[in-house]
């Protein structure tokens, strides 16, 4: 993506949100409460699991992931995948790292299943998880069975084709799609390679009961683990709006044509819906009648913006930023280590 200048973005002089108001949303109606189910389910599942792969997306590395996880499953050796790497902006990666490393977190692999990028990390460092652990009653099953989890809509189903095509070099054997709720239930075993030989438990995507921040449920939103009407497209684009003002990525900018960043997202969705010809007749009452008159689109064109940052049309976002800057310098030494990029 070209660099915006400064001129066109306005950035020196405009004076961008410090918060984004939060009171009065009710986060807890966000998010379906029957994802309990699944977690039951997965647990029933555990005895013929070897080890456990945890799907998360790269652009909210330290918020969002389901706590339940750990304390449900947290027997099994346990890969976490931050997935979706080509959308993040990871300069700061090694402090990811080290964050998580301190959460007890030591085996991270970025990647980018669309492209199959880091893939091929993924069944050596699952057969050297399981060969470090013990089995227990299925020490002599030749096969790895391996339970794939995660909230919804970061990429488990994704992977899972990912490692057919790299392993197998076959197609898909789990429909994908960019929204949550496309996996409905455990599945059978998925086999994904031939040696060692593996096999997968697609799961549906479950989410924590209680979000533990308004923020939080807005970062995952934005990511697309609930349908966007449950918290409002109108809402979820001036959440973003503010976050790329605040990061001052400007590519929203550019990828409009607008001329100039602005911080009133009604000001933003007009000159989008205007540019992309997403206008609606609306009937006014009148001392003279009804009479049809035509407004920009709002909806429309918070579903557009949306969907431009979603395929990264906007720039890599670290959407976990605040988070970031609150924490240490990440330790010098870890840049020493083999890590994926």
């Amino acid at each position: 993506m070209k660099l915006i200048p400064l001129a066109l973005c306005s950035a020196a002089r405009a004076a961008w949100r410090d918060s984004f108001p939060l009171g009065g949303r009710e986060v807890a109606r966000w998010f379906p409460g029957h994802m309990a189910k699944g977690l039951k389910k997965m647990q029933s599942s555990l005895k013929l699991v070897d080890c456990i792969i945890e799907v998360h997306d790269a652009r909210i590395p330290l918020s969002g992931r389901n706590p339940l996880f750990q304390e449900a499953l947290g027997i099994k050796p346990h890969l976490l995948i931050l997935n979706k790497m080509d959308l993040a902006d990871l300069k700061e990666q090694q402090k990811i790292i080290q964050h998580l490393e301190g959460e007890g977190l030591k085996n991270v692999i970025f990647t980018n299943c669309v492209k199959d990028e880091n893939i091929k990390q993924v069944i050596p460092k699952v057969t050297e998880l399981v060969g470090s652990s013990y089995r227990y009653h299925r020490g002599e099953n030749v096969e790895f069975c391996i339970m794939v989890i995660g909230v919804p809509n970061v990429g488990k189903s994704s992977l899972i084709n990912s490692l057919r095509r790299q392993h197998l070099r076959k197609g898909k054997a789990t429909r994908v799609g960019g929204e949550p709720g496309i996996t409905r239930a455990v599945m059978s075993r998925i086999q994904v390679c031939e040696r060692p030989l593996m096999f997968l438990l697609d799961t549906p995507g479950v989410l924590a009961p209680r979000i533990e921040s308004v923020e939080t449920g807005l970062k995952l939103a934005l990511c697309g683990t609930v349908l966007d009407h449950l918290v409002g497209e109108e809402t979820l684009a001036d959440y973003l709006l503010y976050t790329l003002n605040r990061h001052q990525l400007f590519g929203y900018v550019q990828h409009y044509g607008l001329g100039e960043a602005c911080d009133d997202v009604a000001s933003v969705l007009k000159r989008v819906a205007v540019r992309l010809g997403k206008t609606r007749k609306v009937k006014v009452l009148t001392g003279t009648g009804d009479v049809n008159i035509i407004q920009p689109n709002y909806p429309a064109a918070a579903q557009d913006f949306l969907r431009a940052f979603r395929s990264g049309l906007l720039g890599p976002v670290m959407l976990d930023r605040d988070i970031l800057q609150s924490l240490p310098q990440a330790d010098p030494c870890l840049a020493l280590r083999p890590r994926d990029v």
